[in-house]
């Protein structure tokens, strides 16, 4: 997830290595943004598709398998393309943390954005007119009443954090970096939504709520899965950046 070092550690002082031909610039800027589309495309489809189609019997399960593996197939394929965001609070936390550069920002983010849509797009045309209906598209449809916003507010919060964390300690910080991120991720985002997809529906990710909300037209409590998911991606953020980072990361206690 994040770009750019990929492989230096494994030099050793006795190897001669062949110069690194520097990037151009599709390989730079546009590569990079088409494959957070095409991620976030195919991750937000299969994910609406296992909501849309759940078998009943099945509850969380279905769902959770299907995003979690989703997530740490795209990010293994996606890694030294575009780093594997998918998600705007990963993009805007990888950021925070140092871990890409201020111009992809914004290019990202509407990429995420566009590859949501796209992909609930998709998820309508695979999936049968009354499935889709009654799901809402995949849409996040469990909140009902204002009484139901805090705890879900809440958990969007902490299991957002919960799984940026994994992304910033696992990708970024080099102190902790793991070749095993995509598989850690994975399994995070499985553990969420069993945990937490009862009381909120487990989003973590405004794209994933805004492709089916644009394509369902279905906006009840939208709201708490951009602001849940975007505060805890920039508390998980602030925790590497003052507690948990390395010491090229972190700032302060140096």
């Amino acid at each position: 997830m994040e770009m750019g070092e990929a492989g230096t550690s494994l030099m050793t002082s006795e190897s001669n290595p062949t110069p690194v031909r520097p990037l151009n610039k599709f390989e730079r800027l546009f590569q990079p943004c088409l494959g957070e589309l095409v991620g976030t495309t195919f991750f937000v489809f299969t994910g609406c598709v296992s909501v849309i189609e759940n078998v009943e019997s099945v509850g969380r399960l279905q769902p959770a398998l299907v995003h979690g593996l989703a997530v740490a197939v795209m990010v293994a394929c996606m890694a030294e393309i575009s780093g594997s965001h998918f998600n705007p609070p990963f993009t805007l936390a990888i950021y925070l943390c140092g871990g890409m550069e201020m111009n992809m920002v914004v290019p990202y983010l509407a990429c995420q954005l566009v590859g949501g849509v796209l992909g609930a797009a998709m998820a309508k045309a695979m999936t049968s007119r009354e499935n889709f209906a009654k799901a809402h598209g995949a849409a996040f449809a469990l909140l009902q009443s204002d009484g139901q916003i805090g705890g879900a507010l809440f958990g969007e919060v902490a299991m957002t954090c919960v799984v940026t964390m994994v992304v910033l300690l696992g990708a970024v910080n080099s102190k902790t970096r793991s070749p095993l991120v995509p598989f850690m991720v994975g399994c995070t985002v499985i553990i969420n939504v069993l945990a937490g997809g009862d009381v909120s529906g487990t989003c973590l990710n405004p794209a994933r709520a805004f492709g089916p909300a644009i394509v369902s037209n279905y906006w009840t409590y939208h709201w708490v899965y951009w602001v849940g998911p975007i505060a805890g991606g920039l508390i998980a953020a602030a925790l590497v950046r003052l507690l948990l980072g390395d010491h090229k990361i972190r700032l302060i206690l140096k």
